[in-house]
C-alpha cells in the first residue's frame, strides 16, 4: 500500500493511548472508516472511547486480538509488540501495519518555498534522545528556522506534519518501537547516539533491537551520524542503504579527524562540513556553552562543565544541524539557549559545599553509567525496579568514583551484591524498607548528606525504574529536589 486515498478506507487503530487517539482523529478527519481496538477496560478507557465515538469512530474495548472484517490498514501505537495476535491476523490477511510515524511520513505536505516536504533530522539511541533532539531544535531556532522537537517528545509528529503553519524542518526523536513500524521513513540525516540492551522483551533479541534502531539511517541523503565511542552505531551505518553522496559523520569527545566532530582544548569542533576538511576545522562553541547557568551559594550565576554524555549529545545535535546547513554561530547560540528537561542530570542545590544532582531519568544502567562518569567523589543514590538488569559492569566502572552508596527500592539487593563484589570498601547504607514517597526520599537525602564531604556530589541516578516507591521518575526527582531544599533550610 503506497499513499492511499483514505476516504472510506477501513482502518483499525491499535491502542487507545495518546498516539492512538491522535491517529484515530487524523484518520477520521481524512474520511477513513476508523475502528479503534484495545484489549484493556476500565473507566479511563471508557471515557476516551466515548469521546471518539461521539465523533463517529467505532471503538472495541476488551478485544485487541481479532482483526475486524474488511480491514485494509492497521495503524498501531508504538508499544504494541510485533508478536501480538492482531498483527499475526493482519499478516495472514495481507493487511499492512504502520505506526504513527509512518502515517505522519506519508501525510507530509510540500512547502510553498521548496515544493518539497519539510526535511526530518532524526535521532535515536538507547539514551540521550530527548536531550539531543531538544538541543537540535534550539540550534535550528537560533538559525531562524521554524522548527519543533517532535516524535517521542514535545509536539506529536502527526500534529507537526499537519500544522496549519508549516515547519521548515523537524527535529524528530524516534524510539525503536516507532522505527519498527516505519518502513518507508527516509530522513534527511539521522543519528544513532548509542546502543545498549533495552526493551529486549519487545524486540526479542539485541540483534532485532539494533536492527530497528538502524532503520533510521535508511535512505538518508546527507549524513549518517554515529558515535565514535560505540562501534555498534558505526556498524549500523555500514549496513544502511543510503542515497548516493550521503556521508558517515562520527562524533566523539577527543580531537576529531576529517569528517568527524569532537573537542579540542574545551572547544566543540567540526571537521566534516568545512572546506578542505583534511586541514581545516570550524569552531562551534565551547563545552561550557552546553550547561545552563546555575546560581552558586553566593548567588552568582556560573556555568559548570558539562557532563561527558551531554557533550556527546551536543556534538550529535551540532552534526545534524551542520548537515542541514546551519552556520557555526547559530550552533553556539542554540546550545547556550538550550535548557534541559527536569530530572536529566540537573543540579538542584549546593548545601554545605556538597552538590546535589537529580538524574532520576537514569532508569537503566547505561544512563546511570553516563551520569556516574560525570562526577567524583560521589555519594550515589541507587535502586528501584531493576527490570531484569544486572549491575556488575556498572559498579565495576564507577567503583573508584564512589564515596558511599545509599540504596533504595525493591531490587536493592542486586546492587548491594554487585557492590560487595566490585567495591567492597565503599560504605553502603539502605533506606528503611516499606517507606515510599516524600518520607522515604527525605530520609535518603539526609543519609546521603551524612556520608558526603565538602566537594562531593550526591547523585540520584538510580539505574532502575521508580514505580515501587514513587508514581514515576518525575515524582522521584521532584521529591529529591524538595528534600534537598529542606536540608538547606529553604
Amino acid at each position: 500500500m503506497t499513499n492511499p486515498d483514505f476516504a472510506n478506507l477501513p482502518v483499525v487503530v491499535a491502542g487507545l493511548g495518546v498516539s492512538g487517539i491522535s491517529a484515530a482523529r487524523v484518520l477520521h478527519g481524512l474520511g477513513a472508516r476508523v475502528t479503534v481496538v484495545d484489549g484493556g477496560s476500565g473507566a479511563g478507557l471508557t471515557a476516551r472511547a466515548a469521546e471518539l465515538e461521539a465523533l463517529g469512530v467505532a471503538v472495541r474495548l476488551g478485544d485487541g486480538d481479532s482483526l475486524p472484517e474488511g480491514t485494509r490498514l492497521i495503524v498501531t501505537s508504538p508499544g504494541w509488540a510485533p508478536g501480538s495476535a492482531l498483527f499475526a491476523a493482519a499478516e495472514a490477511a495481507g493487511v499492512p501495519v504502520w505506526g504513527d510515524v509512518e502515517l505522519a511520513w506519508r501525510l507530509r505536505r510540500p512547502l510553498a518555498a521548496t515544493g518539497e516536504p519539510a526535511p526530518w533530522l532524526a535521532v535515536t539511541g538507547t539514551n540521550g534522545k530527548t536531550t539531543t533532539v531538544q538541543m537540535l531544535a534550539s540550534i535550528l531556532t537560533a538559525a531562524g528556522k521554524r522548527t519543533a522537537a517532535v516524535g517521542n517528545v514535545g509536539v506529536s509528529v502527526l500534529d507537526a506534519v499537519l500544522a496549519e503553519e508549516p515547519y521548515d524542518v523537524l527535529a524528530v526523536e524516534l524510539s525503536s518501537y516507532q522505527l519498527h513500524w516505519a518502513p518507508s521513513l527516509r530522513p534527511h540525516s539521522a543519528a544513532v547516539l548509542n546502543l545498549a540492551p533495552d526493551h529486549l522483551d519487545w524486540h526479542g533479541s539485541m540483534e532485532a533491537y539494533a536492527a530497528d534502531k538502524g532503520r533510521i539511517y535508511e535512505g538518508n541523503t546527507v549524513a549518517c551520524v554515529y558515535n565514535l565511542a560505540d562501534p555498534a552505531t558505526e556498524a549500523l551505518v555500514r549496513e544502511a542503504d543510503v542515497e548516493e553522496g550521503c556521508r558517515a559523520i562520527g562524533f566523539g569527545l577527543g580531537a576529531p579527524g576529517p569528517s568527524n566532530f569532537g573537542v579540542v582544548d574545551g572547544l566543540l569542533v567540526d571537521r566534516a562540513f568545512v572546506a578542505d576538511r583534511a586541514k581545516n576545522a570550524a569552531e562551534l562553541g565551547s563545552v561550557e556553552d552546553i550547561s545552563p547557568p546555575v546560581a552558586s551559594e553566593d548567588g552568582a550565576a556560573r556555568r559548570r562543565p558539562a557532563a561527558p554524555h551531554n557533550i556527546a549529545n551536543a556534538l550529535a545535535a551540532a552534526a545534524l544541524a551542520r548537515a542541514y546547513g546551519v552556520e557555526p554561530k547559530a550552533v553556539r547560540e542554540g546550545l547556550r539557549a538550550f535548557r534541559p528537561d527536569a530530572h536529566r542530570i540537573a543540579e538542584v542545590g549546593v548545601v554545605g559545599e556538597v552538590t546535589y544532582i537529580d538524574d532520576s531519568k537514569a532508569t537503566n544502567t547505561h544512563a546511570a553509567a553516563a551520569s556516574l562518569a560525570a562526577y567524583r567523589p560521589i555519594v550515589w543514590i541507587a535502586g528501584g525496579l531493576a527490570k531484569g538488569a544486572t549491575f556488575d559492569d556498572l559498579v565495576q566502572g564507577a567503583a573508584e568514583r564512589l564515596r558511599a552508596v545509599v540504596l533504595i527500592g525493591e531490587d536493592r539487593a542486586l546492587i548491594r551484591a554487585a557492590l560487595e563484589r566490585h567495591a567492597p570498601d565503599v560504605p553502603v547504607m539502605e533506606a528503611a524498607e516499606g517507606q515510599t514517597g516524600a518520607v522515604a526520599m527525605a530520609e535518603v537525602v539526609r543519609t546521603a548528606a551524612s556520608l558526603a564531604r565538602s566537594g562531593d556530589t550526591v547523585l540520584l541516578a538510580p539505574a532502575c525504574a521508580s514505580m515501587d516507591m514513587f508514581t514515576n521518575y518525575g515524582e522521584r526527582g521532584d521529591l529529591f529536589a524538595a528534600a534537598v531544599r529542606e536540608l538547606a533550610g529553604a
